[in-house]
């Protein structure tokens, strides 16, 4: 079998970069074989300032004047200052980079939200990578706490998406 020419790998790195590009990924790693003894490994990554992740969730519900058994409620579902979703016993992780969809298409009714029920397996929502639809499924049942992600945003491999208590 012959030996592809160095123009063929460097016409499918550039592929690749604008792969990365397009599907705004930060990172693509590639291995393509050619033959026994003759292959191509190829890492593409992006390189990203490290700005703070910023992560979505409901807004806290505001206390009445008078402070009573009503409000206790409302300040432990509040998330403590500073606290890392992603070390929640409850977060639910990405287990790939993509980018987050919600709901199944535009329009239709969110999988789940904040308050639902769920069972261990249903779909909470849709990481796309790589031009695939991947449902993400519940770990365990329990119910929604918080949703970290927004619809239509990019997510890492290991990013919290979502806390199940």
């Amino acid at each position: 079998m012959p030996k592809t020419t160095h123009d063929d790998d460097v016409a499918f790195i550039k592929a690749l970069a604008e792969l990365l590009n397009e599907n705004d990924l930060t990172e693509l790693q590639v291995k393509r074989d050619y033959g026994e003894d003759d292959s191509l490994n190829v890492r593409v990554s992006r390189r990203t300032e490290a700005a703070p992740q910023q992560y979505y969730a409901p807004a806290p519900a505001q206390q009445a004047p008078a402070a009573g058994a009503a409000s206790a409620p409302a300040a432990a579902a509040a998330p403590a200052q500073g606290e890392d979703p992603a070390s929640h016993p409850g977060a639910v992780t990405s287990p790939m980079v993509g980018t987050v969809y919600t709901q199944a298409e535009p329009g239709a009714p969110a999988f789940v939200s904040v308050g639902d029920k769920v069972s261990e397996g249903d779909t909470l929502l849709i990481i796309e990578a790589m031009k695939t639809m991947n449902h993400i499924p519940a770990p365990r049942a329990g119910t929604v706490k918080r949703i970290l992600v927004e619809d239509g945003g990019a997510v890492e491999y290991g990013a919290p998406l979502m806390i199940i208590e």
